[in-house]
């Protein structure tokens, strides 16, 4: 749950720098390492993860990415996703605890 969040919040720095036209700076913080990760951890489509890869590795030398608009769209989706199975894993571990709660009265 706490990777979870922790990504999310990678995410969301992203997709505000991008917005921002910042994506130069987030390039050189933990969370563009953390995103990193993420593009070879998470399940993206070949496409989506080579121009995730692009732009993380293009440094801080581009201060405008001409795909800036796909990159948030993907880092969004990205962070739905997330959202979703955090979710989901929340609601199974509180039923989880319910059911053991109702054991133990």
């Amino acid at each position: 749950k706490s990777d979870l969040e922790t990504n999310l919040a990678a995410i969301a720095k992203a997709v505000a720098a991008l917005e921002k036209g910042a994506a130069g700076g987030f390039l050189q913080t933990s969370s563009a390492a953390k995103l990193r990760q993420l593009t070879i951890d998470m399940d993206l489509s070949a496409a989506d993860r080579d121009m995730l890869s692009a732009f993380l590795a293009s440094g801080s030398s581009q201060g405008y990415v001409p795909q800036s608009g796909q990159i948030t769209g993907i880092l969004k989706q990205m962070k739905d996703t997330m959202e979703k199975d955090l979710a989901e894993m929340t609601g199974v571990e509180a039923g989880a605890i319910k059911d053991y709660e109702a054991l133990s009265a």
